[in-house]
């Protein structure tokens, strides 16, 4: 599919911020299943100096350094994003969960730290001991990786509710699992602490996710959002990208931006301000088919 993206994010503060500092990361990453046509990013007020890089988890990011004395800041992202379905694979054929360890790590080889990272628990991501017994039900012994991965995604899709009114970014997982309820985020985690308790090597991805209107309505401008998910290492696929809010493995119709061990990675924005007061936040996200 080729989308069109669109991620802008507007802040009005009640006293004017002296100056600011930024990091963001709103610019897709290009792998193996999706090609950035086009990208760019508007940013008001002018940051007086700007330091586009590549973090450590292989996500572009930029620094800003912002100023000018202002009471509004735009962020503007626009892409153009060419994807492609990953191949169908039977998840039945990899590796078990309880063996990995052999494959990580074969005596006399160098340990690959990129996937052996995401095995470790991450602050958002610790589990408790009922988490990890929740997550030992997709996770039999024996049972293929990838397999385990997938009944775990769909358990979370039937047995948890999305509501947006549940949870804030601050909402630990503990209380997610404890009322079943949170939006992706929330379940990207918890799945993510799922995963890791078994020591299942998985990581958070940020993104977008096409959507559609219900039939007979007009598609909202604006009305879509960011998007989050996992995805979950096997040595006969690399990483396979699985979606516990929509119980589905990721098709054509997600967009990757970046991937960390959780959403503080990977936040699209965040930083320090000196001055600003209060401030109102209005975000708006369009994901259109071209």
């Amino acid at each position: 599919m080729m989308l069109d993206v669109s991620h802008r994010t507007y802040y009005q503060y009640s006293s004017p911020v002296v100056q600011s500092q930024h990091l963001i990361h709103l610019t897709p990453r290009s792998t193996e299943r999706q090609a950035i046509r086009h990208h760019s990013l508007i940013i008001e007020p002018a940051p007086a100096t700007r330091f586009d890089s590549v973090d450590a988890f292989g996500n572009h990011m930029a620094i800003l350094d912002i100023e000018l004395p202002h009471k509004e800041f735009v962020l503007h992202a626009r892409t153009t994003v060419e994807t492609i379905a990953p191949p169908a694979f039977d998840f039945a054929k990899t590796t078990p969960w309880d063996k990995l360890d052999g494959v990580l790590a074969p005596a006399g080889k160098p340990i690959p730290l990129d996937v052996v990272q995401y095995r470790c628990v991450s602050r958002l991501t610790t589990a408790s001991l009922g988490i990890a017994e929740y997550a030992a039900q997709s996770f039999t012994r024996g049972r293929p990786v990838l397999q385990g991965a997938m009944d775990l995604t769909l358990r979370i899709y039937d047995e948890f509710t999305f509501d947006s009114t549940a949870t804030d970014v601050s909402t630990p997982i503990h209380e997610v699992f404890r009322h079943r309820r949170g939006v992706c985020q929330d379940f990207a985690h918890f799945a993510l602490a799922c995963c890791r308790a078994m020591r299942v090597p998985a990581r958070y991805v940020s993104g977008y996710i096409l959507t559609r209107p219900p039939p007979g309505q007009p598609r909202l401008q604006g009305a879509d959002a960011s998007h989050a998910w996992i995805s979950v290492w096997s040595p006969q696929t690399g990483w396979i990208d699985l979606d516990p809010t929509n119980g589905i493995a990721v098709s054509d119709e997600h967009v990757m931006v970046a991937c960390g061990r959780d959403y503080e990675d990977v936040s699209p924005i965040s930083g320090l301000l000196l001055g600003g007061g209060d401030h109102d936040v209005n975000v708006g996200v369009d994901v259109v088919p071209v």
